[in-house]
C-alpha cells in the first residue's frame, strides 16, 4: 500500500513540474512558430536577426491582456495610442539596418521597448527617444530589470535626434515623419543607414543611406502602417536633462 502511494505521488509530482515547465516555456515554441511562419517565408534570412526574435520574450512587452497574443501576425496596442509593431516589420527593418555587431544605434520611438530589446544583442549601444514620457519610463525600466545593459532611454523629441551622441552608425524610426527629418541625417556617420516610414496618409519604408561623397541615396521597400511622428511642445529644447537612465 505505501509503495501505491508512493507512486501515486511520484506521478503527480512528475505531472506537476512538467505542466509547470511547460507553461514556463509556452512562448518559446510560440516565438518559433512566429520566425518560421511569419519571418522566414516572408523572406527574412539574416541568421542573427531570427535568432533574436526567436529568443526575445515579445510578450513581456505589451499589456498583460494581450501576452497570448504577442506573437501573432499583427501590431498591438501599448497605450497611450501607440503599439508595438508587427513581428515581421520589426524584423525587416533590423535586418535593413545591415549590423555587423559594433553600431552606435538612435531609435526614435521606444514604445514599449521591444525594438530596442531586438537590437541590444546585435550593436554595441542602442540610445533610444521616446515622446510619451509615461512609455519612456515604462520602457527604461523593463529594460533595466530585463537586462539590457547596452540600451540608453530617454524622453524626447525624436525630430531632434540625440546630439550628444551622434554621429550614430545606423538610426531606426518606428513612427512616420512626413518627410525624412534633416536632423537625423546630420546626426549619421559617413557610410550609416536610417531605416524609417515616410508619409501621411500613404507610407513608405524607406533606406536613406549616406554616401561617402556626402550624397543621401533613397530606397523605398514597402508600404506601411505607422503611427505619425509628432514633435512635443511640452519637451524643453534641452531635453538631455530628462534622460532616464543613468
Amino acid at each position: 500500500m505505501y509503495q501505491i502511494k508512493f507512486v501515486i505521488i511520484l506521478f503527480f509530482f512528475c505531472f506537476s513540474y512538467a505542466t509547470e515547465k511547460t507553461d514556463a516555456d509556452w512562448w518559446q515554441k510560440k516565438a518559433e512558430i512566429m520566425v518560421k511562419n511569419q519571418l522566414e517565408r516572408r523572406g527574412i534570412q539574416n541568421e542573427e536577426v531570427l535568432r533574436v526574435m526567436r529568443e526575445t520574450p515579445r510578450h513581456l512587452f505589451v499589456p498583460e491582456n494581450l501576452m497570448e497574443e504577442a506573437y501573432e501576425d499583427g501590431p498591438l496596442p501599448i497605450g497611450e495610442g501607440q503599439t508595438i509593431s508587427q513581428p515581421y516589420i520589426v524584423a525587416l527593418m533590423t535586418e535593413l539596418l545591415e549590423l555587423n555587431g559594433n553600431e552606435r544605434i538612435l531609435e526614435i520611438g521606444t514604445g514599449s521597448g521591444y525594438q530596442a530589446a531586438i537590437l541590444s544583442p546585435l550593436v554595441k549601444e542602442v540610445y533610444s527617444i521616446e515622446i510619451v514620457k509615461s512609455l519612456a519610463q515604462n520602457a527604461d525600466k523593463k529594460l533595466k530589470e530585463m537586462q539590457y545593459h547596452n540600451v540608453m532611454v530617454k524622453w524626447g523629441d525624436g525630430y531632434k535626434g540625440w546630439a550628444e551622441h551622434a554621429p550614430f552608425d545606423a538610426i531606426i524610426v518606428t513612427a512616420a515623419p512626413d518627410q525624412v527629418p534633416q536632423t537625423l541625417i546630420d546626426q549619421m556617420k559617413i557610410g550609416g543607414r536610417l531605416v524609417l516610414p515616410v508619409g501621411t496618409c500613404f507610407q513608405k519604408l524607406k533606406v536613406v543611406s549616406k554616401m561617402r561623397d556626402g550624397e543621401i541615396g533613397e530606397k523605398n521597400i514597402i508600404s506601411v502602417r505607422f503611427v505619425p511622428m509628432v514633435h512635443s511642445e511640452k519637451i524643453p529644447r534641452d531635453s538631455s536633462k530628462f534622460q532616464i537612465s543613468d
